[in-house]
């Protein structure tokens, strides 16, 4: 999971998913918790998908 994508790619990850942003990566405070609580989820059942996921050559996990 990478707040910035492109230094991910440039250290050679191979399964790259992207996040919210640098300060709260996995998370936004301006959302209301329940909320909040579904953007975490998306984004750990997205990095779980990955995980899963044979890659041959770095993938950047976009949905």
């Amino acid at each position: 999971m990478a707040t910035i994508v492109p230094i991910s790619v440039s250290v050679g990850a191979n399964r790259i998913i992207p996040t919210v942003s640098i300060p709260y990566p996995l998370g936004n405070p301006k959302l209301n918790p329940v909320e909040e609580k579904n953007l975490r989820r998306q984004l750990v059942e997205k990095a779980l998908k990955a995980l899963q996921t044979d890659v041959t050559e770095q993938t950047v996990f976009t949905e």
